[in-house]
């Protein structure tokens, strides 16, 4: 194998360590989002968070990349994508997660490589490749040992129905910010469609309250409480989505959604930290799933066929 190959292979393993500690974020909001999820109504929850991540990725966009580059981007494309990117997922999230358990919603995000390939595969026009078959199976198979060796119990209700939305929207706006916002960076795209779903779910939230009074329970939300929305929000969004459009840009959707299989581990390993018992089922399933996700992309297993 030659150093040039090597040196072609370099980016693609950055674009996998970025993915990587885009998931790690994200786990971490699920947890945390229990500490908010049960004082705040789904629909003012979803607003907060994006709200919160914007208030921190909008000044750094500005910035990082000047008042012209902000002003004169695409705000309505923006505004579309992230609605339904962000805004529509962050809301299915809170719903499943009153419903349900993080981990179990962790759990159902392992449909996540089957519909980016398959968008990849039909819009994209990608060929589907030997290589790319054993990626997908190794990563649906390292969910599914990750999901027999989780705590959480899979009940078809109305909780894993809205996580499955919340997967299928994300899916679709993750591949429509990088292809309708070609001219922006990767930090441009991930300010301008939180920012956008940050407004349309303040004026929803709005609506909501007036409409059918629903409002937080402003005493019950206390410092903890506001930390934990300050984790679903900053980080678990602003942060996360970042590095997730960075990866997608560089990976595809196909590729970078094989990293969601492996946030049930991600998720045990966080409650091992705070004092649970380690799970060596999940910790083989996320194994599985990387090596998945690099023979998909060639990184491993004699390139792409």
């Amino acid at each position: 194998m030659t150093a040039l190959h090597h040196t072609a292979r370099r980016p693609l393993a950055a674009a996998n360590l970025i993915c990587l500690a885009s998931m790690v974020v994200w786990a971490a909001g699920l947890p945390a989002a229990d500490l908010i999820v049960p004082h705040m109504p789904p629909v003012a929850l979803t607003a907060a968070r994006a709200l919160l991540a914007a208030v921190v990725l909008v000044p750094v966009w500005w910035a990082v990349e000047g008042r012209r580059v902000v002003l004169s981007a695409d705000w309505l494309t923006g505004a579309w994508v992230g609605f339904v990117t962000l805004g529509l997922a962050s809301f299915f999230v809170v719903i499943a997660l009153r419903l349900n358990d993080p981990v179990t919603v962790a759990i159902v995000s392992a449909v996540m490589p089957v519909i980016g390939i398959l968008l990849e595969c039909l819009a994209d026009h990608r060929p589907f490749t030997r290589a790319l078959a054993v990626g997908l199976m190794l990563s649906v198979a390292g969910g599914l040992i990750a999901v027999n060796g989780a705590e959480g119990e899979l009940d078809f209700g109305y909780g894993i129905l809205a996580a499955l939305a919340s997967v299928v929207v994300y899916t679709w706006g993750s591949r429509e910010t990088v292809r309708a916002l070609p001219d922006l960076s990767p930090l441009g795209r991930a300010a301008i469609t939180i920012a956008g779903a940050a407004v349309v779910s303040l004026l929803a939230a709005l609506a909501d309250g007036f409409l059918r009074d629903q409002w937080p329970d402003w005493g019950a939300i206390g410092w903890k409480e506001f930390g934990g929305l300050a984790v679903f929000g900053i980080g678990s969004l602003a942060v996360s989505q970042l590095l997730w459009i960075v990866a997608v840009g560089r990976i595809g959707i196909g590729a970078a959604s094989m990293h969601m299989n492996a946030v049930p581990f991600y998720v045990m390993v966080m409650v091992f930290l705070a004092g649970g018992p380690w799970n060596w089922g999940q910790t083989l399933g996320a194994a599985i799933v990387v090596t998945g996700a690099l023979i998909a992309q060639g990184l491993i297993g004699g390139g792409r066929r």
